[in-house]
This record gives C-alpha cells, structure tokens and sequence, in this order.
C-alpha cells in the first residue's frame, strides 16, 4: 500500500511539473506573438506612411520623397532586425 501511494506520489509531482513547463511555454509563446503583433503594427504604419511620402505628383520634389521612402524601408528593416547600415 506505501509503494502505491508512493508511485501515486511521484505521477503526480510529474504531472505537476509537465503542468508547469507546459504553462512556461504557452507564456513564452505568447510573449512571442505580443512581438510579432508589435512588428506587424510597426510595419503596417510604414507601408502607410510609404503611401502618404509618395503622395500625389507634384506635391513635393521628387528627393524629398525619395528620403522619405528611403527612411521607411530602414525601418522596416531595422524593425525586422537587420541593419541597413551593414551593407
């Protein structure tokens, strides 16, 4: 009967342990998701932004909205983690 309750002992710390490893990943892969959702915002913001530097012809010189475009992509890039600068 104690080895019984012995084994019942040691399968329920295991379970307890899954139980907690499972719920450690489920937070971490919601950390996870919370980045990528941030990421997406960023980058969703840019390409809006990208639309509004192109804008209509003849609205600005055609530089200005060439340094505009060129800002966006660095930080889309950068928001994605690469460097622009290390190429």
């Amino acid at each position: 009967m104690a080895h019984e309750a012995g084994t019942y002992d040691g399968r329920l710390r295991d379970l307890e342990a899954e139980a907690f490893r499972t719920g450690r990943t489920l937070a971490e892969h919601s950390e996870e998701l919370a980045t990528i959702r941030e990421q997406q915002g960023t980058a969703f913001g840019n390409i809006d932004s990208l639309a509004n530097a192109i804008g209509a012809p003849g609205e600005r010189p055609i530089a200005d909205r060439l340094d505009t475009i060129e800002r966006v992509l660095f930080a889309v890039a950068r928001a994605q983690g690469i460097d622009p600068d290390a190429t």
